[in-house]
């Protein structure tokens, strides 16, 4: 492999602060408005023009599908989002669940406010590209943007990438799947001119449920969920395959629709899934967004042929980027397994709690019983590496546990606990891992979050 050499040169420091986010997706901006909180100095870098990550760059509005009669949510910031979107007129009635879909556009205003109240330092279309370390210490990272190449300094990172992009390059150790059994990858797309009295007459002539998904997608359940109302689409792309208009091999089309306007705009389809990507790999990235736009195309065609209410129908848009939900993890001194998510696991470093669901790798558990498990502080504690926290799906955990680990809300548990973290570790003058969890503790039951 030829390769050159980078001739040494000064990098500019352009800030200072105590708490350095990586990433703000609703593990990132949950960590940087939960460090803000408690009164220290906190800049979020993002690589985009807008903050939200998953929900306001990709375009997914379920935050809590998972929601359903009987559920014990999590409590703190995640459901603060929800609220304060649903104030500003910012979410819809999720179709299948208690919960609010939220308005991926109005979305990133939300997130400039919850920015911007708490006092974070924001700095948009900045990627970062290397951390700065001292011995096994990091001290800030480097950036690159339109202003070239700078420096930015901190006493503790907050690596919230979704890829463990920094805890990785710092040396922690990291863990990442094969490439083929990784959950897939979806180009997220929103239609116009739906004709939604007629769709919504379609559906409830014809009701699927998550039984359905098992017929095709194979999932696993526990039963209980089979009968509940599922927004999921299967017979168009069945028939469009006979059809010709999707080729046979293509298998990868179908899913679930959320919100339909009364402008007849369909803002959440999550119909194109894709496996055999590697999202820590640009030339996998750069195929699978291409790859995903095709078959969004082809999806379209398809609902205008065979789903009544979409014969008129438009693309209106795709995701900024491509929705990833795997890649690498980080190895930490405790391993999240499969028997907490579904044992009402209990952990003395409780951040909070999150309910018994499970979403990927052919599992699907809904939790309408009641069950939730605790969240540890120390599956964020990367080895190897000192003042670097992770949160959202990068956290230490089997596949099992990342299936639960990975929800948007989780992720702001995750995130809030992170954030909370760093702050009362600067404040100890301690490093995180050498944290006191009861003063932690006690500052995330002031935040209003639910430990156990």
């Amino acid at each position: 492999m030829k390769q050159i050499s980078e001739s040494s040169r000064p990098v500019e420091v352009i800030a200072e602060v105590e708490v350095l986010v990586v990433g703000s997706g609703p593990a990132g901006l949950a960590a940087a408005v939960a460090a803000a909180r408690e009164g220290i100095s906190v800049l979020l870098v993002e690589r985009y023009g807008c903050f939200g990550g998953v929900i306001s760059q990709v375009g997914v509005e379920g935050i809590a599908w998972y929601r359903h009669e009987g559920t014990t949510d999590v409590e703190g910031i995640g459901i603060e989002f929800e609220q304060h979107a649903k104030a500003l007129g910012g979410t819809y009635k999720e179709p299948q669940s208690k919960s609010e879909a939220l308005d991926a556009e109005m979305f990133k205003y939300v997130a400039d406010q919850f920015v911007q109240e708490a006092g974070v330092r924001p700095l948009l279309h900045c990627m970062v590209v290397a951390p700065i370390l001292e011995g096994h210490t990091i001290k800030g990272v480097i950036t690159e943007s339109k202003m070239g190449r700078k420096a930015i300094l901190a006493k503790i990172v907050i690596d919230a990438s979704g890829d463990a992009d920094i805890a990785h390059r710092s040396g922690a150790p990291c863990v990442k799947l094969p490439k083929d059994e990784m959950l897939g990858v979806t180009v997220m797309f929103s239609c116009s001119e739906i004709n939604k009295a007629r769709f919504m007459e379609y559906v409830r002539a014809n009701p699927s449920t998550y039984g359905d998904w098992d017929q095709n997608w194979n999932i696993e359940t526990t039963g209980k969920e089979d009968h509940l109302f599922s927004p999921y689409l299967e017979k168009p792309f069945q028939l469009a395959r006979q059809a010709g208009i999707i080729p046979n091999n293509i298998k990868s089309i179908g899913g679930t629709w959320s919100s339909i306007t009364d402008a007849g705009e369909a803002t959440n389809l999550n119909l194109v899934y894709m496996t055999g990507y590697d999202c820590t790999n640009v030339w996998d990235l750069t195929n699978a967004e291409i790859e995903g736009r095709w078959q969004a195309i082809l999806a379209i065609e398809a609902l205008r042929t065979y789903l009544p209410g979409f014969e008129n129908a438009k693309l209106r848009n795709f995701g900024m980027t491509l929705g990833v939900r795997d890649s690498r993890k980080i190895i930490s001194d405790y391993t999240l397994s499969e028997h907490d998510v579904r044992n009402q696991a209990c952990f003395d470093d409780s951040i909070g709690i999150f309910p018994e669901f499970l979403d990927g790798y052919g599992v699907l558990v809904l939790p309408t019983t009641g069950r939730y498990f605790q969240v540890p502080y120390r599956i964020l504690v990367p080895q190897n590496v000192e003042n670097l926290l992770v949160a959202g799906r990068i956290v230490a955990g089997d596949k099992t546990a990342h299936s639960a680990t990975r929800s948007m809300m989780c992720c702001t548990v995750t995130g809030q606990g992170a954030g909370v973290a760093a702050a009362i570790a600067i404040k100890e003058n301690c490093t995180p891992r050498m944290l006191k969890i009861q003063r932690m503790q006690q500052a995330l039951v002031r935040q209003q979050v639910r430990l156990f």
